[in-house]
């Protein structure tokens, strides 16, 4: 049986102009005992700038800037950048977020070996329209038909793209590639790579082409995450295989429910899925979950370990920044008495 703690509200807006209307959604590295929080910030006019923050252990606040770390500086982000994650490479951290500029949605990478000078990376997405996605996957008939279900609309003429959001890297390279997660709704997919140079038009297509062979995880069920899923915290390395902390989407008449879940993946093979949990890992139940600029939400995208627990970090009805703690031990207990059966 896994035990959720609530460790409560960590991060609050403030009256600095660039986060007076919201924090959330933040990205963690962890490094020994200290805690490093990019968080999304948010001003008046829904603007989202990159802010930092510092916690020594997992819960106490001991620096918090008061100007962003890192704001927009392209046409592709000029209604802000959104919901960050970070993990460290060979030395290098790399930070993904998504670029917005009103029409288009998509993932983009800045790299630091120090988290005070930043090399751009641009977007590192496919800049596909929907058409053009679709014609190429449609070519494999094993894709879930709700890929190709095209909801939003703009005005003529509008130069409107795929959205690829979430996209996170693994920790460490496998087998000698670079391999990062993204999602195009509904489901999650995996890119491996040798270096990012792979990443052009071409590849792209290909990747198209063979759609269903990239795809991690599709929603399942009539359940919590029958909508729609999404990347949530970067992959985590255990002995049984990487942990992958993500949300799900119910639609209700009265809208979203976000809420947190779980998989395994084969530490090898990522694209290998070795168990799924049924049930949702955590809902959103207090008032400061349930109540927000998006009601209903808790969305995680960052993780720290000490000893056995795991402090998962997450945005709380798109309002602020909460935290919840569990026992990594029974986490995966749980995940392998939810073992997902492959044909020989």
């Amino acid at each position: 049986m896994i035990n959720i703690k609530r460790e409560g509200i960590l991060l609050k807006k403030t009256q600095l102009p660039f986060e007076n209307d919201s924090v959330l959604n933040p990205a963690i590295i962890q490094e020994g005992n200290t805690i490093h929080m990019l968080y999304r910030a948010v001003r008046s006019g829904n603007y989202s700038t990159i802010g930092y923050c510092k916690f020594e252990g997992p819960l106490k606040l001991e620096q918090r800037n008061d100007t962003p770390l890192l704001i927009p500086n392209s046409e592709a982000a000029s209604k802000g950048i959104e919901d960050p994650r970070i993990v460290k490479i060979d030395g290098v951290y790399y930070i993904t977020y998504t670029a917005y500029n009103g029409i288009n949605a998509l993932g983009a990478l800045v790299t630091s070996t120090d988290l005070l000078t930043f090399e751009r990376h641009g977007i590192i997405v496919p800049k596909f329209t929907f058409d053009e996605f679709k014609r190429l996957a449609e070519c494999n008939n094993l894709v879930n038909q709700k890929y190709f279900r095209h909801v939003r609309h703009f005005k003529p003429n509008e130069e409107v793209f795929l959205w690829d959001k979430d996209v996170m890297f693994f920790p460490r390279r496998i087998n000698g590639k670079l391999a990062f997660l993204h999602r195009i709704r509904p489901g999650i997919q995996l890119v491996l790579v040798d270096s990012l140079e792979e990443l052009t038009k071409e590849f792209w297509s290909h990747y198209f082409l063979h759609f269903s062979e990239h795809i991690i995880l599709d929603p399942v069920g009539t359940n919590h995450e029958s909508g729609f899923i999404g990347g949530g915290c970067p992959p985590i390395e255990t002995e049984l295989g990487w942990l992958l902390i993500y949300h799900g989407v119910f639609d209700t008449s009265e809208g979203y429910i976000y809420s947190a879940a779980a998989a395994l993946l084969d530490i090898d093979k990522p694209i290998k899925v070795i168990a799924r949990l049924v049930d949702p890992l955590f809902v959103p139940e207090l008032d400061y979950e349930k109540k927000g600029a998006v009601s209903n939400v808790v969305f995680p995208t960052g993780t720290a370990l000490f000893d056995d627990t795991l402090y998962i970090y997450y945005g709380a009805a798109d309002k602020c920044i909460a935290c919840v703690s569990l026992s990594l031990k029974a986490l995966l207990e749980e995940l392998l008495l939810n073992q997902i059966q492959h044909e020989s």
